[in-house]
């Protein structure tokens, strides 16, 4: 017999080993193992399992590690899929599958030793004074860390081995599993009455399920504060009556703890009862090795996380959940390149699950292919209450601007708004996708701007430590009170724009008596910070709450009746066809957080271009009509979703060899991707962020209907066509960012 093995290090191919008799039993797709290469010995994963080879002397299989395979074959034929989709490397594929912590050699299991009462047989034996201490409080106890009884009695551990000796105690190792929420109070909660849609929708998904042949996946559009949720959680009650397993997606780090307290509280009691897993990049690396084999041991029958836990070995999987499906940040920035939405959805065929995309504001691509009947459309219109939504009103700051003489942070109808709200002892939410205090610091007399040493942006600065940070690569350094052009020295340096520290600081000089929080990556700096802040609003200890989009989705606090957002214009003005989408979007999302309690809600949207499209579409809460002029926009000039795109970044530290690398494969494309009639091709030209971290980037652009079969010839193209040693490319498909 014949292992084809994918090897952990960059080679771009599989090999042959042969399986000796002693490993014949054991060894099977998914097994990791060690294998010869060359003089040294290397770890792999058996991807196919032959009963011959068309190779010769075959070198054997040095070892079979770990007692179970940790990757199910379905996955690993997810990640053969992702390689060759995704334009990368076989084993790049699996080492994303796979956390680092369970592929360790080594165990990885944390241990401790514990001393118990043993059964007693015959007399008493003699104890000195110490040893009789001890015993006692073994006693006392039946069972205890030896460690904590070495603290307690003052005595040394050998001691507590005479007591072994003597056949009084027992001392053994116990495994200790890491939970990331071992110390959060769940209690249980109940199921809630639907509503006729919420039911609707959820008799759909359960059909789906009992015949799953065809594999189906559904939109589940439904406004903000639809319901969604519940509708999840009933779902995933009927896979487990199945006795089938759950994937949720959720698709930021910050949404997960209040996600997987809703899902413990739900499951953590009664005839469904499971482990709820929980994976994310944010858990150590101890934690994530006990959640993951959890799952593998089929004891964690629901798994929570970002886009890494769709590779969750779930077996039965009965349901995938991707919850804010539209969101970007499902998609991987790092090689594999991969699309967790669009990996769901192909898990679900191969292993004949139901798949759920939930959203209160698709991606276009996912309600464009609901018309096209791939997806089933199901819809939630209304709030689960009946609560009416928010009345948004658009503020022209240009208006503002001339009778403030000065551009405001604050117009007069949204200060008027936040000091109503606040009178009434309610809350207030703050958006503004932007961190930092000032957003440049520049000299009015020179023209002189602090820029990035290392990337072609500005510096942002800081007030609360006054430092000048890149935040593309983390440079960071002290803020000048001088312009540090040597020629001009001008002392009338000046700091320009906005982030949310300083809509904070002004916010404390409009309202010093209110009690206020910020939250955005700046702010949260531990695990915990993220949860102590949702947990003071939530119980009314701060009165208003400013943020970037992380506060824009997810949360629901019924005293929250009015939401500010700040500079509706800033996603607008970026040089991306989806910059209305994302508009759109990000506005309704974050206008979804007013109004969910008693009082109705209200939402100021400020803004510079108050007629934009995104932004009239928005007021209105008209998803239909923005979807159908931004599809028409789109099929005008080919976007997605009437293509697929392709981009090809070139990167390196000398701008020539960059430039020349790009020039030099956009030729070769003529030769390669001369089948592809449809194939529209821009570029070579500098990225948008034409420098970053030293490096300089060239991008050349793809777009085209057969991604598939364009994927391969891409791939080809890099096997082919060799780089000078200090330039590199790399190709994502179907990217969500063009910068």
């Amino acid at each position: 017999m014949v292992a084809r093995v994918t090897l952990e290090i960059a080679l771009r191919k599989e090999f042959d080993y042969e399986i000796p008799p002693e490993l014949a039993a054991v060894v099977e797709v998914g097994s990791r193992v060690k294998v010869p290469f060359g003089p040294r010995q290397v770890n792999g994963c058996v991807t196919a399992i032959l009963e011959e080879s068309t190779h010769t002397n075959l070198r054997p299989l040095a070892k079979v590690i770990g007692r179970q395979s940790l990757i199910t074959p379905r996955v690993l034929k997810l990640a053969q899929w992702i390689a060759r989709y995704y334009c990368c490397a076989p084993e790049t594929a699996l080492k994303s599958v796979l956390p680092d912590s369970v592929r360790r050699e080594q165990d990885g299991w944390r241990a401790r030793l514990m001393v118990r009462v043993a059964p007693r047989q015959g007399e008493m034996p003699k104890l000195t004074r110490r040893q009789t201490e001890v015993w006692n409080i073994v006693e006392e106890w039946r069972e205890l860390p030896l460690q904590r009884l070495v603290e307690l009695s003052g005595a040394t551990a050998e001691t507590v081995r005479r007591l072994e000796d003597k056949g009084l105690v027992i001392i053994s190792a116990t495994v200790l599993e890491r939970d990331p929420y071992a110390q959060e109070l769940i209690l249980p909660s109940q199921s809630l009455a639907l509503n006729a849609e919420q039911a609707a929708s959820l008799a759909a998904i359960c059909r789906a399920m009992d015949q799953p042949d065809p594999p189906a996946v559904f939109l589940l559009h439904g406004v903000t504060g639809s319901g969604k949720t519940e509708v999840y959680l009933q779902a995933i009650a009927h896979a487990l009556g199945k006795g089938q397993g759950a994937i949720v997606l959720v698709p930021e780090i910050s949404l997960t703890p209040q996600t997987v307290e809703r899902f413990k509280a739900r499951f953590s009691t009664g005839p469904l009862q499971t482990l709820v897993a929980v994976l994310h990049s944010h858990l150590s690396a101890g934690e994530r090795h006990d959640e993951w084999h959890k799952i593998r041991q089929g004891r964690a029958r629901i798994v929570i996380g970002a886009r890494s836990a769709i590779f969750a070995p779930v077996e039965p999987l009965g349901l995938i959940i991707v919850d804010e499906e539209h969101e970007h940040s499902y998609k991987q920035e790092e090689t594999p390149r991969y699309h967790a939405r669009d990996v769901a959805v192909l898990r679900g065929q191969m292993e004949k699950a139901t798949v759920v995309l939930g959203s209160a504001t698709p991606s276009l691509e996912s309600f464009h292919n609901t018309r096209r009947g791939k997806y089933r459309l199901l819809e939630l219109p209304h709030r689960a209450d009946h609560k009416k939504m928010p009345v948004v009103r658009v503020v022209d700051m240009r208006q503002e601007a001339r009778r403030q003489k000065g551009i405001p942070v604050f117009s007069t109808p949204l200060t008027e708004a936040i000091r109503l709200r606040l009178e009434k002892k309610e809350q207030v939410i703050l958006f503004l996708n932007r961190r930092g205090y000032s957003t440049s610091l520049q000299c009015p007399k020179c023209g002189y701007v602090a820029e990035c040493p290392n990337c072609s942006v500005a510096l942002t600065y800081h007030r609360h430590n006054q430092s000048l940070c890149c935040h593309i690569c983390g440079h960071q350094g002290a803020a000048p009170s001088v312009c540090p052009a040597a020629e001009c020295q001008n002392p009338g340096i000046r700091f320009a724009g906005l982030g949310t520290e300083k809509v904070e600081h002004i916010l404390g000089r409009l309202f010093p008596q209110a009690r206020l929080a910020r939250m955005d990556s700046d702010a949260l700096k531990r695990k915990e910070d993220y949860r102590r802040i949702l947990g003071d609003f939530k119980t009314g200890k701060i009165d208003i709450l400013v943020g970037t989009q992380m506060i824009a989705k997810g949360l629901h606090f019924e005293n929250v009746t009015l939401v500010g957002v700040i500079y509706a214009d800033l996603s607008l003005h970026q040089p991306d066809f989806r910059a209305g989408e994302r508009t759109f979007q990000l506005l309704t999302q974050v206008a979804g957080r007013a109004g969910r309690g008693e009082v109705e809600g209200e939402v100021f949207v400020q803004a510079f271009t108050p007629f934009h499209p995104a932004i009239q579409y928005a007021r209105r809460h008209d998803f239909a009509g923005f979807y159908e002029q931004e599809l028409e926009y789109r099929r005008q000039l080919s976007y997605p979703p009437f293509s697929r795109l392709a981009l090809l970044t070139f990167k390196g530290r000398n701008e020539d060899k960059v430039s020349f690398s790009a020039d030099h494969w956009r030729k070769a494309m003529d030769g390669f991707l001369a089948p592809y009639k449809d194939l529209i091709i821009a570029g070579p030209a500098p990225a948008p962020l034409a420098r970053a971290e030293t490096y300089y980037r060239y991008q050349i652009m793809l777009r085209s209907r057969q991604m598939s079969k364009l994927s391969e010839t891409l791939a080809e193209m890099q096997r082919a066509l060799p780089l000078p040693e200090d330039v590199s490319v790399t190709v994502d498909i179907d990217p969500v960012s063009l910068a």
